[in-house]
């Protein structure tokens, strides 16, 4: 029998043996990790799952959302959606996800005004109910997505559906006085209590002005594209509102 003392060294036989077991005992170690991240959810995937609750396709998965609608009184269908959000993705990513789901609806792109760069996307399409439009943007470490949709029999049951290459401008006045609105060298009176009268544009960006009397003019921008319906309204308390997109 061998005695080991303070600061002796165990013989060759007993190092090999622990050493073996040491051996044994990492790879046993290693198996069970290389399990355990093997079965790991797939939280740092790049995938993205569609919310199915969403008017407009989005993923599950977002800092910010919101939904915007646009309607016309008579009409119960929107004119426009519009769907705002933010999602912790990659861009690429993201557009991935609506190409995908978009095609599953029906979404046909279209190369008009396409643009395609690492930290912007720009995409037309023509979905079963109008015109859309696509924009994806890198910011604040995720991607912004502005998608729009169109309804195009709603637009026409409003009466404010653009002729071909063209775009319409509404003017309401709810106030309890007449109301004048100057734009592209024309000008036309709305009487209080009269209905909201509608004008076509050519694609541009026009100044027009607003008056009603006692009040100063308000004098205001507005760029409008082909297939756009804008509204202009004086308030019930003269105030000119910011112009809205109807369409």
């Amino acid at each position: 029998m061998t005695t080991m003392r303070h600061g002796a060294q165990a013989p060759a036989r007993w190092q090999l043996f622990a050493c073996g077991l040491a051996l044994l005992a990492s790879c046993l170690l290693a198996a069970s990790a290389g399990a355990f991240v093997s079965n790991l959810p797939p939280l740092f995937s790049a995938a993205l799952t569609l919310d199915p609750d969403a008017k407009l396709p989005a993923p599950t998965s977002f800092s910010y959302r919101g939904i915007h609608t646009t309607v016309m009184p008579g009409v119960e269908t929107p004119l426009r959606t519009r769907l705002e959000a933010r999602v912790p993705a990659e861009l690429g990513d993201v557009l991935t996800f609506y190409r995908s789901e978009l095609g599953k609806l029906g979404w046909q792109e279209r190369p008009e005004g396409a643009e395609t760069a690492a930290d912007h996307v720009q995409l037309a399409f023509a979905s079963p109910l109008g015109p859309a439009a696509l924009e994806l943007a890198r910011k604040d470490g995720g991607t912004a997505i502005h998608l729009v949709q169109k309804n195009a029999d709603a637009a026409a049951r409003a009466n404010v559906l653009p002729e071909p290459g063209q775009a319409k401008l509404v003017f309401s006045n709810i106030s309890g006085t007449d109301a004048v609105l100057t734009i592209d060298a024309r000008t036309v009176t709305r009487a209080a209590g009269t209905h909201a009268v509608s004008l076509d544009l050519a694609p541009g960006k026009y100044s027009y002005e607003l008056r009603v009397p006692e009040r100063s003019a308000a004098t205001k921008t507005l760029t409008v594209a082909a297939g756009d319906a804008w509204e202009v309204t004086v308030g019930r308390d003269g105030e000119a509102w910011p112009p809205l997109q109807l369409y």
